[in-house]
């Protein structure tokens, strides 16, 4: 038996003792190690381990409710599979949006990395084309739609980033093995705790600092958010109560946000969109109104893929539009997170100062120049 054989061997059979553990119902499951979680996760990532094991593995961990330890260690298990890389730039901001994207409005976080490259932090995003639960509008889709590359190499995007100041690369490029995956979470239905770790992996890294910008819906995630951000090497983390769990907060009510530096306790922070002269009277920019229907569950996958182009173009025209100065939900959103960014960063003292700083960059021309 050769060396490989034999981990592959080894693998399956502690996926075989993390199950029977596991899966035994409501009143004796039994919590797994964080080490086991991670050599667990690796071995799905590798293709080691039969896809029914793996639903198992997931739907058990869900039904019993994941730990902390196993949550660092599947997002372990991930990054163990992921191209990481160390970026020519001393400091970067990570804009980690949900991967399943968005269904009930235009996105404007896909431009956030360009306006906060023409405020001089470099940033990256990270995605996919779309996946379970939401199969919504995603990074990938609205960049793409604006004319920008979304095939890089995690390589090549950090290239990109030391030269322009941002960069988006994909989950297929950074992390195959997990990306592999896409149609088995579709089968499998339910959200997974890859749904929540996922986008804490950080693959392009500063030289000194990496800052972690990410979006919840339910309170309990920005502790869980909090921990796996630290776990996972991020030096601090700004977690905003973001529409559809992005990281744009509402444009027309009261917000929260989380926030930590280094090994500071995690703080909390309220904000209203008129502390920045917002006004507002949606939450985000709306779907146009000839997409009535836009990613209605019922549709079949070619009509909800026309959907998804469709807003896509939408996203795409507004977030250009944004960058021109034109007013509206998309600049406005721009304009809070951004703000909000260079506030976390202590890049300015106050909200007020930082959003000046993003409306000047919005409306001379170098948020639109930073785009291409």
């Amino acid at each position: 038996m050769t060396e490989q054989v034999q981990i592959q061997a080894q693998a399956r059979q502690l996926m075989h003792s993390i199950i029977q553990r596991i899966a035994t119902g409501p009143d004796l499951s039994k919590d797994i190690s964080q080490e086991e979680a991670r050599q667990a996760m690796y071995a799905i990532t590798q293709g080691w381990i039969d896809p029914v094991q793996t639903a198992i593995f997931f739907i058990a961990l869900r039904m019993k409710r994941e730990t902390e330890a196993e949550n660092k260690g599947v997002l372990s298990g991930i990054k163990d599979s992921s191209q990481i890389v160390i970026t020519a730039v001393d400091e970067v901001v990570d804009i980690a949006d949900p991967y399943n994207g968005y269904n009930r409005s235009l996105p404007a976080s896909p431009f956030l990395p360009a306006v906060l490259a023409a405020c001089g932090i470099p940033a990256v995003s990270h995605g996919m084309e779309t996946v379970s639960p939401k199969f919504g509008v995603t990074h990938r889709q609205v960049l793409r739609a604006a004319g920008v590359s979304v095939d890089l190499s995690p390589q090549q995007a950090a290239e990109r980033l030391t030269d322009e100041g941002w960069a988006y690369v994909d989950q297929k490029a950074f992390c195959p093995g997990l990306h592999d995956l896409t149609d088995f979470r579709r089968k499998m239905i339910k959200r997974s705790v890859i749904t929540a770790v996922e986008v804490l992996v950080g693959p392009l890294r500063g030289k000194q600092k990496t800052h972690l910008v990410t979006g919840y819906v339910h309170k309990p995630y920005s502790a869980v958010y909090a921990y796996l951000a630290r776990h996972s090497g991020f030096d601090s983390a700004l977690l905003i109560r973001g529409v559809e769990g992005g990281v744009i907060p509402s444009l027309r009510q009261a917000g929260k946000c989380f926030y930590y530096h280094a090994d500071e306790d995690l703080q909390e922070f309220d904000m209203q969109p008129g502390m920045l002269d917002i006004q507002q009277a949606v939450r985000a920019a709306q779907i146009p109104d000839n997409i009535p229907e836009a990613l209605e569950a019922t549709k079949d996958e070619v009509a909800l893929a026309q959907d998804r182009e469709s807003i896509a173009k939408a996203a795409a025209k507004t977030g250009i539009a944004a960058l021109e100065g034109t007013a509206g939900p998309t600049r406005d959103g721009l304009i809070y997170t951004g703000a909000l960014c260079l506030w976390h960063l202590k890049k300015q003292n106050n909200l007020q100062d930082a959003a000046t700083q993003i409306r000047q960059v919005l409306d001379n021309g170098q948020a639109r120049e930073r785009l291409q």
